[in-house]
């Protein structure tokens, strides 16, 4: 049958969360040592993109920008935003 859309899409999303869950291990290392660090851009960037399951997990995992509010609240609102976008456009195809 071959390799479908849904296929490499699936390995997007795949490849993208775990991308996402490591860039939390690794910033939070780098701050531990007073490296040069990820931006929170970034960080935010790969979860929009459709990493917000591995940055969400990797954030609590590590303990890693759990104080700031902007993460606590805009991590999982992104990943319910997305939630319901799949949801919505498995629905209606």
């Amino acid at each position: 049958k071959g390799i479908t859309f849904m296929n490499y899409f699936l390995y997007y999303l795949l490849f993208l969360n775990i991308f996402g869950f490591s860039i939390m291990g690794i910033d939070k290392q780098k701050a531990k040592r007073h490296q040069w660090r990820i931006s929170e851009k970034t960080l935010f960037m790969v979860s929009l993109l459709g990493g917000s399951i591995g940055t969400l997990v990797g954030m609590y995992f590590f303990h890693h920008k759990t104080k700031h509010w902007y993460f606590v609240v805009g991590m999982p609102l992104i990943l319910i935003v997305q939630s319901i976008l799949f949801l919505y456009l498995g629905l209606h195809h």
